[in-house]
């Protein structure tokens, strides 16, 4: 059982930054890929960025170029780190916990953080 907790979200201006961060609990959080996801009002959960446990990277066309997603497992903690943002990143922001072969699986979820993209 792994029990995730993010943090970092808030209203920021077209143009800002922000970055999330996600504290997962217990001892196996090395063992997990980690991703996050996100909900905007009306519309369905996608995969925003993962990361495998050997730190391989990925990101959602979308965000490609300004979201940056990393881990640090001494701290048991994965970050989103957002720039440039855009009114189109409001939404919630969920951490979750997984295992990544061909594509992600998620497996653990946080109770997510709000992002607000606006002037």
């Amino acid at each position: 059982q792994v029990q995730l907790v993010e943090s970092g979200g808030g209203l920021v201006q077209p143009g800002g930054s922000l970055r999330l961060s996600c504290a997962a609990s217990g001892s196996m959080f090395s063992f997990y890929d980690m991703a996050w996801y996100r909900q905007a009002p009306g519309k369905t959960r996608e995969l925003v960025a993962t990361i495998t446990r050997r730190e391989s990277t990925d990101n959602e066309d979308s965000v490609k170029g300004r979201f940056n997603i990393s881990r640090d497992n001494s701290k048991n903690t994965v970050y989103l780190h957002m720039n440039s943002l855009k009114p189109a990143d409001t939404a919630v922001y969920y951490c979750n916990a997984g295992q990544y072969s061909s594509k992600y699986s998620p497996t653990y979820w946080g109770q997510g953080t709000q992002v607000t993209v606006s002037s």
